[in-house]
Parts: C-alpha cells; sequence; structure tokens
C-alpha cells in the first residue's frame, strides 16, 4: 500500500526521498542550516526539484557550502560559475551565496551562532501545526517576516518572507506536514526530543 504524503510531494524518486528523509526533520547545525538557506534562495522562481537535482553541483561548485572558504570569492569565480551547467546561471543568486557567507562570518565575528541566530525566531523549538489539507498551509508567517527583515539587515539576500518560510519547513523550524502524512507523527516526534 501506497504511503500518504503531503501533496506538493510528485512521484519523482527524489522528491520522493527528499520529503520522506530530509523535509521537516529538524537542522541545528549551523553549516548545514547555511547550506540550505543558501539553497532555498537559489529556488525563487523555480521548482524545488530543480535545486534538489542540481544540489550535488551546488556542492562541488561552492565549496560543500563552508562559507569560511566562500567569503573569498571574486567576480572570476562568478563568471566561471555562469558558465557551470550543474547550477543555476543567475549571477545574483551565484552572488548571493558569497554575499551570504560574507554575512555569516560576520555574524559569527559578533559571537552569535547561526543556529541560535535563527532558532531564536521560533523560540528555539519546532513550531507544531496540524494542517489537515495543503491549501492550509501559509507561504508566510510572522516569524518568516521577521526572519527576513533580519537576514537582510545583517547583509543576506535572496532571504525574502516566502523563501524564508520554505526554508523554516524544511530544517524543521515549523512541522507543516499535513495531519494525513506518514512523516508527521515521526517529525512530531523529533520535535519534541
Amino acid at each position: 500500500m501506497d504511503k500518504k504524503r503531503c501533496g506538493w510531494v510528485t512521484q519523482d524518486p527524489i522528491y520522493l526521498d527528499y520529503h520522506d528523509k530530509v523535509w521537516g526533520r529538524p537542522v541545528t547545525d549551523s553549516k548545514e542550516l547555511f547550506a540550505k538557506l543558501c539553497l532555498d534562495g537559489q529556488q525563487a522562481g523555480l521548482s524545488w526539484l530543480t535545486i534538489l537535482k542540481k544540489q550535488q553541483g551546488y556542492e562541488a561548485a561552492f565549496a560543500n557550502f563552508d562559507p569560511h572558504q566562500l567569503v573569498s570569492l571574486d567576480e572570476a569565480f562568478v563568471e566561471r560559475q555562469m558558465q557551470n551547467p550543474a547550477i543555476v546561471r543567475n549571477r545574483l543568486k551565484i552572488q548571493s551565496v558569497i554575499k551570504n557567507a560574507r554575512a555569516y562570518v560576520a555574524l559569527e565575528a559578533q559571537g552569535t551562532g547561526f543556529n541560535d541566530y535563527l532558532w531564536s525566531f521560533v523560540d528555539g523549538c519546532t513550531v507544531v501545526n496540524q494542517w489537515s489539507r495543503l491549501d492550509q498551509v501559509p507561504v508566510s508567517t510572522p516569524a518568516s517576516d521577521a526572519m527576513a527583515k533580519a537576514l537582510k539587515k545583517q547583509g543576506f539576500s535572496f532571504v525574502g518572507t516566502t523563501i524564508c518560510y520554505a526554508f523554516m519547513q524544511a530544517v524543521g523550524m515549523v512541522n507543516d506536514h499535513t495531519t494525513d502524512c506518514h512523516c508527521y507523527e515521526h517529525v512530531c516526534a523529533l520535535a519534541r526530543s
């Protein structure tokens, strides 16, 4: 018998795997959060599946999203990536990863852990929602509005409220699996632990 999943999931094996094993699971590692935020920014105007299919290309091009390695990249790097078919070749999006790395390092230099900073927008614990239908799930919330505003003030880019909310869903800051999804209870348990 097929498992019940959230309504946005297609039958693409990459999507199925992502939904069943990654999406909504709480992430607390700063570098993993940074990578995910950058990837969510790359999605702007595209499908998430497009970015998932290019994730390995992004990891190879951007030093596995190590912000300390990315801060010194220059326009010559950007020009090379504009020819890289393994990523989305959009100059502003490529530049945003470097800009975000610089903002991450600056935040760290202020003595603020990126994980603590981001999780503060949900008071350090997963917001467990109880949506029974996909059309009930918001695309932004006051928390994502606040996160977007704060990140922009810190110098991050491609971090609008919709991107921030998608990020919050993906890294388990909110549990937006629908209540009939086979992952819902498991993610609730992870949020409690």
